[in-house]
């Protein structure tokens, strides 16, 4: 049974950072591409970034340069780092493994 669990969501100050973790189960992280969206309601789904089985990464021009994506294969993980946010960040952070996705870690970011 596959299951994606999000955490490290939170309230932080604009310029911040988080760091957020999906704990995988069911299957090996490494050997399918793994996701990020983020979701805000009333808007469409926005994807944020990709980790694929080759380790290669893309992002979304909107967090490029600011975001990155990871995992830790020992861990079956796959980490989302957040730097110099801003509010428009603000979001619900998803990770998915098509068609499967997780519940989802709030990230507020304050102006």
């Amino acid at each position: 049974q596959v299951q994606l669990v999000e955490s490290g969501g939170g309230l932080v100050q604009a310029g911040g950072s988080l760091k957020l973790s999906c704990v995988a189960s069911g299957f090996f992280i490494d050997a399918y591409p793994m996701t990020w969206w983020r979701e805000v309601p009333g808007k469409p789904y926005e994807w944020v970034s990709l980790i694929d089985s080759d380790d290669s990464t893309k992002y979304a021009d909107s967090v490029k340069g600011r975001f990155t994506i990871s995992r830790d294969t020992a861990k079956n993980t796959v980490y989302l780092q957040l730097d110099d946010l801003k509010p428009e960040d603000t979001a619900l952070y998803i990770c998915a493994k098509v068609p499967n996705r997780g519940r989802g870690t709030q990230v507020t970011v304050s102006s």
